[in-house]
């Protein structure tokens, strides 16, 4: 696996438009990883516009609503960061607009986007190409209104317990262990709250390991890296009985350790199997991806495309542990979304 590039040299300054709240339940933390964005780029000698998504739906600007052309940019920004979660965020729907109004932005584009927000279609996409995973099943609150009795069933072949999520949502919105089989519906119905699409997923042995991925500068793969390359792997040590909400954003809710304490093979699958889902999906810019490691056996789970950036976040401090200082890492991130706009552009003309 190749290792993280050199520090690219810097440059200009750049005016980045950061987008920040949002429709979905992860407003807040949009919000909170939007401020942290802003002081790297701050830090790092960059001009920041602040663009505020209310949960209306509305853009503001210094607390006025935002009017938006097609092909017009975003406040004459150089690039657009959309720190934002979830739905109407992390979806390609934001992805989408900013195609129209042609400017660059940070991340992944519509498609790559949908598809990993989309937990279930994601899955089938790591199932098509090999890629080892935890045993799931997709659930949409349709079926299983119309044929219950079947969908809980087939959900008992997986084991107790076992963990329900919407499809559709991240940073651990909505999610419930089941621990017995009275508790799957309404950890179901729970779900359906805030999906009509839910998976539930087989408890999975072993530890808790996230990997970050970064894509690289042109200039450094005209130098000979790779299209992307991973961080080391960090172990998420808990201090409750699993990962949810409270334990990914509240401090002292887990313990990031790095390297994770895994062998060194199981340290280099993990950095393989996340360069290999973020191309497979069509990945850019950035993402973090989760396993379930135990002894040998790596399972991927999921794909963020827009992983949170708050103080207790884990993408940030994968890759500053990696060697790449979160200043450099938001500028290049900005970097990495106006080149490829800019290729984007040349095929157009």
């Amino acid at each position: 696996m190749s290792e993280l590039p050199a520090t690219a040299p810097a440059r200009e300054p750049l005016t980045v438009a950061i987008l920040a709240g949002g429709r979905s339940s992860e407003h807040d933390v949009s919000l909170a990883s939007a401020a942290s964005i802003r002081d790297g780029l701050l830090a790092g000698g960059h001009d920041v516009v602040w663009v505020e998504i209310g949960r209306d739906g509305c853009w503001r600007h210094e607390g006025e609503p935002l009017a938006l052309r097609p092909g017009a940019g975003v406040l004459d920004a150089d690039v657009v960061f959309p720190a934002l979660h979830g739905p109407f965020g992390e979806d390609g729907t934001v992805q989408g607009m900013l195609e129209t109004l042609q400017v660059p932005y940070v991340g992944s584009g519509v498609a790559a986007s949908a598809v990993c927000m989309d937990k279930v279609l994601f899955k089938r996409i790591m199932a098509a190409v090999g890629a080892p995973q935890v045993e799931h099943l997709g659930v949409s609150a349709a079926r299983f209104r119309r044929a219950r009795s079947e969908v809980l069933a087939e959900l008992g072949r997986l084991g107790l317990p076992a963990f329900v999520k919407p499809a559709h949502l991240g940073s651990s919105v909505g999610i419930a262990k089941v621990s017995s089989a009275t508790e799957l519906a309404p950890a179901l119905e729970q779900a359906f709250a805030h999906d009509e699409l839910v998976i539930v997923e087989a408890f999975a042995r072993g530890l808790e390991v996230e990997c970050g991925v970064l894509g690289t500068l042109r200039e450094q793969r005209l130098a000979g890296a790779a299209a992307a390359v991973a961080s080391q792997p960090g172990e998420i040590v808990l201090a409750g009985e699993w990962y949810d909400y409270a334990a990914k954003y509240t401090p002292g809710g887990m313990t990031l350790e790095i390297p994770a304490r895994i062998s060194p093979l199981a340290s280099e699958r993990v950095r393989e199997l996340a360069v290999s889902a973020f191309l497979e999906a069509g990945c850019d810019g950035l993402a973090r991806v989760d396993f379930f490691v135990d002894g040998e056996e790596v399972l991927l789970n999921e794909l963020n495309t827009m992983p949170g950036f708050t103080d207790t976040s884990v993408y940030g401090r994968l890759l500053e542990a990696s060697g790449i200082p979160y200043p450099e890492l938001v500028e290049r991130l900005c970097r990495l979304g106006r080149e490829r706009h800019e290729e984007r552009v040349a095929l157009l003309n």
